[in-house]
């Protein structure tokens, strides 16, 4: 029985489609779309600020490393907001360290565009966008340095771009909040008032934790960072009482 005109125009579509697949893989792309965006939200902000501090952005799509299952959870989210396809995950066994891989190449070099543009504009952006910025950088590359038997009480945050470092140290001037960058990759913040304000206006998330299964580490169980902050402000003594701590 010979086919209808609409049943070959179906078929012929169909084929089409079948085709432009086949190139698309060919060439590297994939026919995935995803959403652009030209204006800033403090989600993709916060997306694209955790690819750039503990992720990649490479020529096959990008991805995301932590042991924290609540920043993976949080990331998945913000980027189904601009992608509607599940990445591949993998989980270190011996670090336990989670990876989701976002495999297509058109993303990779769009999000690749826009950490540049968001590298060079952030500073003008929303307080709110500004935030999250700074929550994913210590997030990812912070940590809550608090020993007090040495009377040490610190915030520090890793970065091998020094002049991401000085944006660090731009924004959170913005907030208030006094640092300092030190070689060679780092920068810290010091003093009970820079304390209070970071922990009031940035902070770290809920749900990250420090390794404290870590041979040298201090407390010798993962203990949540916003939670050794509020230990090291506690620590605090009054001023004008004897053993004042200044750190």
């Amino acid at each position: 029985m010979p086919l209808s005109r609409e049943r070959k125009e179906a078929v012929l579509d169909s084929y089409r489609l079948r085709v432009r697949k086949i190139a698309a893989r060919r060439k590297g792309k994939s026919v995935r779309s995803f959403k652009r965006f030209t204006s800033w939200s403090p989600q993709t902000v916060s997306l694209v600020s955790h690819l750039i501090f503990d992720g990649e952005l490479n020529r096959s799509g990008c991805s995301y490393n932590n042991r924290s299952s609540s920043l993976i959870a949080h990331v998945r989210e913000c980027m189904r907001r601009i992608y509607d396809y599940d990445p591949r995950s993998y989980v270190d066994p011996k670090s336990k360290v989670i990876r989701i891989s976002y495999y297509n190449v058109a993303l990779g070099q769009y999000l690749t565009r826009k950490s540049r543009e968001l590298l060079g504009t952030i500073d003008v952006m929303s307080t709110d966008s500004k935030k999250e910025f700074l929550k994913a950088f210590f997030n990812d590359e912070g940590c809550m340095d608090f020993r007090p038997e040495r009377n040490v009480r610190q915030i520090r945050g890793y970065q091998k771009n020094v002049a991401v470092l000085q944006i660090v140290k731009g924004l959170l001037l913005d907030m208030g909040i006094e640092s300092t960058v030190k070689k060679p990759n780092e920068v810290v913040i010091v003093g009970r008032e820079n304390l209070l304000r970071f922990g009031e206006k940035v902070n770290f998330s809920p749900g990250v934790r420090i390794n404290g299964l870590r041979s040298n580490s201090l407390w010798k169980q993962p203990m949540e960072k916003r939670e050794l902050l509020e230990r090291a402000i506690a620590s605090y003594k009054p001023a004008g009482s004897s053993g004042v701590h200044r750190r």
